[in-house]
């Protein structure tokens, strides 16, 4: 089992949804949490909630102000900031940069700033919210798409460089979560995640058994490893079931 009590865990994202799930999951096991997001008053909602730090502002900057409020090191990072920007080639510039930076590039900065402090102590854990769209993809939605590609791809990079070296990763990959993010995904989501959405506390519990057995792959919707499978063994079939989708959702939008 993974020792957590005592552990100092940074979640960022975690003024709701699956980032409080995974903070109040942490605090719950005995570790000494921060609770980071944007929202100022959500950081601080959560972190009292359940006793623990309340670091707000950008996930980008979040490594070093977190190992101030702790008092030092910082042994579990939960990359669980996130933005579901729609559309496609056609979205905005800004909105592909957004994506970029907050679902790929946060990752890579405070990978930055902590491995090479992991690397010298021997073990560190960087725990990496992505979603099934980083595994398959996600209809009506491009820019979140292409980039939880990236940050899966990231988190595996880092699990096949550094695991010899005590540094665990974990990649969560979900479908539909009961969060303000799925709500906001309009018909897409009505049609592809709602119906077999969970709670975020069913996130937290995947992450924590995939910690217990030393899973990079975190799947709350077990499903997830038969498509996976279906894409990667008969992509044109798999693309032409996901086109079928297209379509229904276009049918729906017209209609």
């Amino acid at each position: 089992m993974a020792a957590i009590r005592d552990k100092a865990v940074v979640v960022t994202g975690a003024g709701g949804g699956i980032g409080a799930a995974l903070a109040r999951r942490f605090a719950a096991e005995g570790a000494r949490v921060v609770v980071n997001d944007l929202d100022e008053a959500k950081a601080r909602r959560t972190a009292g909630e359940i006793g623990a730090i309340a670091v707000p502002g950008d996930a980008s900057g979040i490594v070093a102000p977190a190992r101030e409020a702790l008092g030092g090191a910082i042994d579990v990072f939960c990359a669980n900031a996130g933005v579901g920007t729609g559309g496609g080639p056609d979205a905005p510039e800004d909105d592909w940069a957004l994506a970029w930076d907050v679902n790929v590039m946060a990752h890579v900065r405070a990978a930055r700033e902590l491995v090479p402090e992991w690397l010298a102590r021997g073990g560190g854990r960087f725990v990496s919210t992505v979603s099934a769209a980083g595994l398959l993809t996600m209809v009506a939605a491009a820019p979140y798409s292409v980039t939880k590609h990236g940050a899966y791809a990231f988190a595996e990079w880092l699990s096949l460089t550094y695991r010899h070296r005590g540094i665990d990763v974990h990649a969560i990959c979900p479908q539909g979560v009961r969060t303000d993010m799925l709500a906001a995904t309009g018909a897409a989501g009505d049609l592809v995640l709602t119906p077999t959405a969970v709670e975020p506390e069913a996130v937290a519990d995947a992450l924590f058994a995939a910690m217990d057995e030393g899973r990079f792959l975190v799947l709350p919707h077990p499903e997830v490893a038969d498509y996976y499978t279906a894409r990667a063994s008969d992509p044109d079939r798999w693309l032409g079931g996901m086109n079928h989708i297209q379509r229904e959702l276009e049918e729906r939008s017209a209609g």
